[in-house]
């Protein structure tokens, strides 16, 4: 029998008695040697055949004598006779005629090949055959079937002349005449259409001959010179059946033969061959389940996959023994890998059991003459190693037959001799005997010592294969995946700096894939390992994720603040990152837009915050924020000094707007300011300070902070919170900020002097010895380039009057200098640093020695005079108020204050119809101040009485009895001539009040006329009103109209 066909009667001893019965009847033959006698022998055996009908084993056993006889047989007439006749009388529905008629051919076919193969070609070509086969003519008495029965038995015959006849003489006649025949007999044409036959029969047979064919041309002498030029298409055609095989239950042999077939076929392109076996093999279903249902049927379906899984490992085995080399192995375990890895568990446990098959067959076909590396344990073990946890039995047993197989491999290539035996890799045969209910704590152990033999040079490999197996279906091996990976990294972890950005990648690929809680905390837990060994690598491979961080960068972040000591040192280096590059760029606006520019962020710095803003949103990270306190706080605060008014880049400002539009919940805004703004607040209620982030909340400081135009209100809110519930921290942050009042940016001096000048507004900061330095600090920023800098430093030097009073004495004659010279800045056009620093003056002045300000009191009048009718109602006010509090140091300058306060008196008191009312009501204190003063005790009665703030004015009652008073010839002059001024003034209320209080003035005592007998005078007072008359026009001059006739009538009747 030829060798593919010894495992079909294996099962019982009829093959061997066969054998030696045949064997018997050749010797026979040959020692008979008289051809007529074996002529008229192998005739008579030919009339027995039909007495046999109905007893296939011993009919079978017949055909193989006669085919053993008519090779002893020397006529070929004959032979060429008894085969037609066969040919035409075999019964070709029965399975052992079949067999039997095609093992009579192929044994004749040892010493008769030409007669044997004429005799198939000449059948094919009878009127007998072309009757059989016709398309419309078909024997009467063969049914369909009966046709590809015998188109079976002609392809059988062709198989077993292949195996049979001698290798030297077959060789050259198996392409030109075996497989051509094979293939027309197989291949049904109908109208000259070729149509796929569906009868099993002749699939099977046509399988059985490729296998013998292919085994024919292995065993050949000279089959290394033979070229099958064919062996693709056989190929082919084998999967093509495999293909067409059901997957949802296996009913023939088909699968097994064909993998028979193919593992005599030597065929490099494997690929498509090894998934399609995999694919009909091992997805096909529980056959345990089948004989449950089928019973008896079900127990042929059993062996019947028991003789395919057979058959798929030794056809796996062929493939690798022509490769038995680690590409090899790699190779195929590549086509075997995701059988293994799947969420079927019959699935996995074949695959298992057939990996276990090929490592052991592997293993024992192992001869290594040189040391090699075995490049590619580190991914098998990867692979092999997880499934020592499989929640299957079976695929753990097996799994650790994989792993002990590999480690041995591993051994070999290292030149350990075969006989060798490593203690560890013994124990996993301990360790297989309790995988029935295994304790995985050991096994995870276990494990992670397999993982821990891979070579130096395999590590990388191993982690990457390991990270695939996060996503493996079962939650144990996953888990397993997770321990050997975190353990690898602990004790190996150092070398893999070059290495580290990958592993990040793939981490956060692989959070991406998963949605396991215990995979994204042992993820999280690499991260952290990873950053114990390598903190730049990873900060820096983090800050390169695009912005807007998605939620998994943003768990990777978070996952860095589980220590407080690596905390602290990945909150460092983050600061570091913020300081490193300027927070913006000039970058000029579209054309179209105008030809300015606008500020864009820079990536790292915005990327850095945001990061900070991740890792102290963990609860975690309290401890690592409450030790960077001043730090954290002083960079963020000047962080978000830098991006007030800053865009994102171009490329980011699309991409926030696609993850803002995005479903799911909403993204943190990416906006540096906003960014800037979140990140302090998180950092304040991480470091303790959760009163500052509230008050700073509930007054609208955050808002202000982000405004352009009120960021220093901002600060100063934060500043005062940070005064009232977070006094201890201050020092440190103080002595931080202090360097940056010489930032290049004007904006961070801008801040830094806005918090200062609001803590100065404490007295937390005399209770803890810093106003001296911030007030020298303050002082410093005089010089300031920006006037927002020296308008806030006056601010900040004037709050030393709330904060601590006590103080303004012993510096006063410094801080009346600051405020002298920001009244006299020049380079202030809208007189914003004049306005805080009278402001402050004012309220310094009720702390300052009298001394220190007598020396400066005629300078700050004439100085704050021409405020008085500025067209800002700041600088109104605080000029009237400031005026009215340097009354009170002008006793020793009596006469020359008194001179000041009658040149401004006219103005104080028009003003009192000024439109707005905080202006209005500083006159009025201005003039309480004033009145004493004057050396006149009615008009300090009138000024005391009749201007109170709260208190109503009836204006022009008011005004004509301060005319009675003021109306001596001294004074008249000066009134009108003042008044005549504001008869142009832009504030209707004030020109009507001009010519009414010339008015009130003139009809007073007769001495008055003395003073304007000249006709000087008298021309230019008329003059004027006149004038007046006829330039104003509009709504709402008819009073102050009436007001200028009144005058000129005085006038007039005054000075006739």
């Amino acid at each position: 029998l030829p060798p593919a066909e010894v495992p079909r009667f294996a099962r019982n001893g009829f093959v061997l008695r066969v054998l030696i019965l045949l064997q018997f009847l050749q010797e026979t033959l040959a020692a008979v040697a008289d051809n007529a006698w074996i002529c008229h022998f192998v005739t008579e055996m030919c009339r027995q055949l039909s007495s046999y009908n109905g007893l296939p084993l011993e009919k079978n056993f017949l055909y193989k004598c006669i085919g053993t006889t008519l090779g002893a047989c020397t006529s070929k007439d004959l032979v060429q006779k008894q085969l037609q006749e066969l040919l035409e009388t075999a019964r070709y529905h029965e399975e052992a005629e079949r067999e039997g008629l095609a093992s009579c051919f192929g044994i004749c076919a040892i010493n008769h090949l030409e007669e044997t193969l004429a005799k198939l070609e000449d059948f094919v070509r009878s009127d007998v055959f072309k009757k059989s086969v016709g398309l419309f003519s078909l024997f009467k008495d063969r049914s369909d079937n009966e046709v590809e029965k015998i188109k079976s038995s002609l392809i059988l015959c062709y198989g077993y002349v292949a195996v049979y006849a001698p290798k030297e003489l077959v060789l050259a006649r198996i392409e030109a005449d075996i497989l051509k025949n094979i293939f027309q007999y197989f291949n049904t044409k109908v109208l000259g259409i070729k149509v796929e036959t569906k009868d099993l029969t002749l699939k099977l047979c046509l399988i059985r001959s490729i296998c013998m064919i292919s085994q024919a041309i292995c065993n050949g002498v000279k089959c290394g010179d033979f070229i099958f030029s064919r062996k693709a298409e056989l190929v082919a055609q084998m999967v093509e059946f495999i293909k067409a095989e059901p997957l949802e239950a296996m009913r023939t042999p088909v699968r097994q033969r064909a993998m028979i077939a193919c593992t005599y076929l030597v065929y490099p392109s494997s690929a498509p061959l090894m998934d399609t076996c995999l694919a009909s093999v091992l997805a096909l279903p529980e056959p345990a389940k089948e004989r449950e249902e089928n019973g008896g049927d079900g127990l042929h379906k059993e062996m019947l996959y028991g003789d395919t899984m057979g058959a798929l490992k030794d056809l796996l085995k062929s493939l690798l023994q022509r490769n038995l080399t680690p590409h090899g192995l790699q190779d195929m375990f590549a086509h075997l890998g995701p059988w293994i890895k799947s969420s079927k568990e019959h699935e996995r446990q074949r695959a298992v059991e057939v990996s276990a098959a090929l490592l052991d067959f592997y293993l024992s076909k192992l001869n290594v003459s040189t040391v090699i590396p075995f490049y590619n344990l580190g991914v098998l073990i990867a692979l092999f190693s997880p499934r020592c946890s499989d929640s299957l039995a079976s695929v753990r047993q097996h799994a650790v037959d994989c792993v002990y197989c590999l480690l041995y491999i591993q051994l070999c290539y290292e030149g350990f001799a075969r006989d060798h035996r490593d203690e560890m890799v013994e124990g996993l045969k301990a360790l297989k005997k309790g995988l029935e209910e295994p304790d995985f704590t050991v096994l995870f152990h276990t494990c992670n010592n397999i993982a821990m033999r891979v070579p130096p040079d395999q590590l990388m490999s191993l982690l990457l294969a390991m990270f695939e197996g996060l996503a493996d279906p079962d939650k144990n091996c996953s888990r397993a995946a997770t321990v050997m990976i975190n353990s690898l990294l602990k004790e190996r972890g150092a070398v893999l700096q070059e290495k580290v950005p990958d592993i990040m990648s793939i981490i956060h690929s692989k959070l991406e894939e998963v949605d396991e809680e215990h995979i994204r905390k042992a993820a999280q837990q690499t991260v952290y390992i990873l950053a114990a060994q390598h903190k730049s690598v990873v900060v820096s491979s983090l800050l390169g994720s695009p912005l807007p961080f998605d939620s998994h960068t943003c768990a990777m972040w978070r996952s860095l603040a589980t220590e407080p000591t690596l905390t602290s040192q990945i909150l460092e280096q983050l600061l570091e990152k913020v300081n490193r590059d300027v927070p913006y760029k000039e970058s000029k606006s579209f054309p179209l837009l105008g030809s300015g520019s606008e500020r864009v962020a820079t990536p790292l710095p915005l990327a850095a915050t945001c990061a900070l803003y991740e890792i102290m949103s963990a609860a975690e990270s309290g401890p690592a924020v409450l030790g960077l306190y001043p730090p954290l706080f002083v960079t963020l605060l000047l962080r978000l000094s830098c991006t007030v008014g800053v865009q994102l880049p171009r490329n980011l400002q699309s991409r926030e707007r696609r993850s803002s539009t995005s479903l799911g919940p909403a993204p943190r805004s990416l906006q540096p300011c906003s960014c800037a703004v979140e990140t302090l607040k998180v950092m304040l209620i991480r470091g303790g300070s959760e009163e500052v982030a509230r008050a700073v909340g509930s007054a609208g400081g955050w808002e202000l902070m982000a405004s352009p135009e009120r960021h220093h209100d901002g600060i100063a809110v934060l500043a005062g919170a940070m005064a009232r519930h977070a006094g201890p921290r201050l020092p440190l942050i103080v002595k931080n900020l202090i360097p940056t009042l010489n930032s290049v940016f004007d904006s961070q001096r801008v801040t830094t002097t806005a918090f200062f000048a609001e803590l100065l507004n404490s007295n937390v900061v005399n209770d803890l010895i810093l106003l001296e330095t911030m007030m020298d600090n303050m002082t410093g920023r005089q010089k300031d380039s920006c006037m927002l800098v020296r308008m806030l430093a006056l601010r900040g030097l004037g709050n030393i009057a709330s904060g601590s009073p006590e103080k303004v004495r012993k510096h006063g004659a410094k801080l009346l200098a600051s405020m002298v010279n920001g009244m006299d800045d020049k380079d202030d056009p809208q007189n914003l640093v004049a306005l805080e620093a009278m402001s402050s003056l004012s309220k310094l002045l009720d702390h300052l020695e009298e001394r220190d300000i007598q020396s400066m009191l005629l300078h700050i009048a004439i100085r704050i005079r021409p405020f008085f009718d500025s067209e800002q109602p700041d600088l109104r006010q605080s000029s009237i108020v400031l005026f009215g509090n340097l009354t009170k140091f002008s006793q020793g300058h009596c006469e020359v204050f008194v001179e000041q306060i009658l040149n401004g008196l006219v103005t104080l008191l028009l003003h009192l119809q000024d439109p707005k009312p905080e202006v209005v009501k500083a006159c009025k204190f201005a003039l309480r101040m004033c009145g004493p003063n004057m050396g006149c005790e009615g008009l300090c009665d009138m000024f005391l009485n009749h201007l109170q703030e709260e208190r109503s004015l009836h204006y022009g009652e008011f005004m004509n009895n301060v005319c009675k008073h003021l109306c001596y010839p001294e004074m008249l002059n000066r009134l009108i001539l003042t008044n005549l001024f504001y008869f142009k003034s832009n504030w209707v209320d004030i020109r009507a009040a001009a010519p009414m209080f010339i008015g009130e003035s003139l009809p007073a005592p007769l001495a008055s006329r003395g003073v304007l007998s000249s006709e000087g005078c008298v021309a230019t007072l008329s003059w004027e009103c006149f004038w007046s008359l006829l330039c104003w026009e509009g709504t709402g001059m008819g009073c102050w109209k009436r007001q200028i006739i009144w005058c000129l009538h005085v006038v007039q009747s005054t000075c006739p």
